[in-house]
């Protein structure tokens, strides 16, 4: 115990601030222990650590972005409806917000933390409890006593001196914000996965229907060989040249119905039911604008637009919280145990005058010896709080990873759309002359061939660009954090 005091001490005065007791006298090598627990009696001091925001792991601003840039609405501001502006596909993600499992279990998770937080907040409160109970027992003379009780018991309820429940509470508190910011974010990147399959879906219809068009284009080629070969007027590499390209068509055309069945599957999973016909069928007319801008705005409005840095910065609470539990282990546990009630030898004679008593016993329990297992604790819950503090600096930075991604995306993909539109509205004006040259006698089927091949796999690319255009839409507004609200 000699060596406890001093130890005890420097573990209170992590946290008293004295407030107008200096003047007082204790005896000399109990007077900081004296200060301090006096302080923290007065103040109602927590050990649980200023709990800061560590600095932004990442560049002010995104790569290439001007000052003007930052301008707009937050995204986490507009909400998904204003994002999306294709009825069929709000439809869908309304669907798919009802009826997805993965969105359920976040739900789930977040209603369970809920309740253990609400477990550790009652347990700042005493518990009582109405009990009655007889006994019989024998005596000396041979007989038997008989007691009967009734009342009310309060059983070893901690007095929150060093605020350890209130400590726990705190902890459990943090973890349910974490745990709603999770579901948040849940609720976003499904939002941004039925939208990006969505038009994955739509793309591979553009893609099956321009392929059905080649084949047939093709087809057609190929019978005009084989006529011109049966006749003697075309070799048989020409034969052959054409064959093969019709083949190739046969097998991309294969391959585009096997990746629309795989978005469809895809896409009935995030739904969380069968896909209605009317949402995914194929666009007859030409689609309007399927998203609205958003602006990228500054790094540090990532702190409060994604759900999931809120996420880890709760988590990092948490853990604070968990250090200030761990800290008031090693000061004395106070508890009170109390009992009211009656008490007879006869049962008739329960609530009689007389019968009535109180029973009031507290207790204060201070570790001395404990191998350690207390600061074994407070280690613990300093590494954990370390390891908070980087996974909270890592979900910043993948943050800005995933806008600098998208904002790239942004800036150079809408250049390669347009560059493949010019390079396929060449490519056709190409495989148009090509074919007249070759019926006119003065090119080889050849060059026919050539310019249908470059033709359809610069279409494929165009139409993959496309998708990739709307998509990094799609990418950009779920990493600025996207809009939850319903």
């Amino acid at each position: 115990m000699g060596n406890r005091l001093p130890r005890f001490s420097r573990v209170v005065a992590l946290c008293a601030k004295p407030v107008g007791i200096q003047d007082m006298t204790f005896p000399q090598n109990l007077r900081p222990v004296a200060l301090s627990l006096l302080s923290l009696a007065l103040a109602g001091c927590s050990l649980i650590p200023v709990n800061e925001r560590p600095p932004l792991p990442v560049p002010a601003s995104f790569p290439g972005q001007a000052a003007d840039q930052a301008a707009g609405q937050p995204v986490a501001a507009m909400r998904w409806q204003e994002f999306v502006a294709d009825a069929r596909l709000r439809e869908l993600i309304d669907l798919a917000l009802a009826n997805n499992r993965d969105l359920r279990l976040a739900t789930l998770n977040m209603e369970q933390v809920r309740a253990q937080y609400q477990i550790r907040r009652a347990d700042q409160f005493p518990t009582l409890n109405l009990g009655a109970s007889g006994s019989r027992q024998p005596t000396s003379s041979g007989g038997s006593s008989t007691s009967y009780s009734v009342g009310l018991s309060l059983s070893s309820w901690e007095i929150d001196f060093f605020g350890r429940v209130a400590s726990l509470k705190e902890a459990a508190l943090a973890q349910y914000l974490a745990s709603e910011e999770a579901q948040r974010a849940a609720q976003t990147s499904l939002v941004a996965a039925v939208a990006s399959t969505w038009l994955s879906l739509q793309a591979n219809d553009d893609l099956l229907a321009l392929t059905r068009r080649t084949l047939a284009t093709r087809q057609d080629s190929l019978r005009l060989i084989q006529l011109r070969f049966d006749n003697g007027a075309s070799s048989a590499l020409d034969l052959r040249q054409a064959e093969s390209l019709t083949a190739a068509a046969q097998a991309a055309l294969a391959q585009q119905q096997r990746l629309r069945a795989l978005d469809l599957n895809a896409l009935t999973l995030l739904v969380g039911q069968a896909v209605p016909d009317a949402l995914v069928a194929p666009q007859t007319a030409p689609a309007p604008p399927l998203f609205s801008a958003v602006p990228a705005g500054l790094p540090s409005d990532l702190l409060t637009r994604r759900a999931d840095i809120r996420q880890a910065e709760q988590q990092l609470a948490a853990a604070n919280a968990s250090i200030g539990a761990a800290r008031a282990a090693f000061f004395p546990r106070i508890s009170l145990t109390a009992g009211f009630g009656s008490v007879s030898n006869e049962l008739s004679g329960l609530f009689k005058d007389g019968s009535w008593g109180f029973s009031l016993s507290p207790q204060a329990l201070l570790p001395v010896f404990d191998a350690g297992r207390n600061q074994a604790n407070l280690d613990a819950a300093q590494a954990a709080r370390a390891i908070a503090v980087a996974q909270y600096e890592k979900a910043i930075q993948t943050a800005f990873r995933e806008v600098a991604d998208a904002l790239a995306g942004r800036a150079k993909l809408g250049e390669q759309v347009r560059a493949l539109q010019a390079q396929a509205t060449a490519e056709s004006e190409r495989f148009r002359l090509s074919e007249l040259r070759y019926r006119n006698g003065v090119a080889s089927f050849l060059d026919v061939l050539d310019a249908q091949r470059s033709l359809f796999a610069t279409q494929q690319a165009l139409a993959l660009s496309q998708l990739a255009l709307q998509q990094n839409q799609v990418a950009l507004y779920r990493a600025l954090g996207g809009g939850w609200g319903e």
